[in-house]
């Protein structure tokens, strides 16, 4: 079986919005295979989580120019763990901010690309509200990144 994680920190409803719709699409039934979604706060996630896993989703706000701190904080915790057995893990990211996401975008890339891990699609990046538009684009990204799971185990 497929295991996708989804690792957030979910502090306002505008998350709740984008987490919903992310694990909707992750667990689609338009996904012919057997996939398991395990969504965990960031501050409760780790590295066992992270090695158990064949894709992961990330979700955070933009805050102060960066991720959370709480995002951070698994990426402390799993980093040097993951650094040698999770290269070529599929991933996707998701950020809410109120004005900016750029800054949380680009560190968040940063650690990912040095754990080796592949985008498997486009950031799915909202400002303000959450409207029909981004929990399409988060929807998508959860079906994505749980499909491109499904191949990487199937191959």
């Amino acid at each position: 079986m497929t295991r996708l994680l989804v690792v957030h920190h979910t502090p306002s409803p505008t998350l709740h919005e984008l987490l919903a719709a992310v694990l909707e699409g992750a667990g689609t039934d338009e996904i012919d295979a057997d996939i398991e979604v395990v969504s965990r706060p960031a501050l409760t996630a780790g590295a066992a989580d992270a090695l158990d896993c064949d894709g992961i989703v990330l979700g955070t706000p933009a805050n102060i120019g960066t991720m959370s701190g709480a995002l951070k904080h698994f990426f402390d915790q799993a980093y040097y763990p993951c650094l040698d057995q999770t290269g070529g893990r599929p991933f996707g990211l998701y950020v809410h901010g109120g004005s900016d996401t750029a800054g949380a975008v680009r560190d968040v890339l940063r650690i990912t690309g040095a754990l080796g891990w592949e985008q498997a699609a486009e950031v799915c990046e909202v400002t303000g509200a959450v409207g029909a538009a981004e929990r399409e684009a988060a929807w998508e990204l959860g079906a994505t990144v749980a499909l491109r799971a499904v191949e990487r185990v199937a191959d």
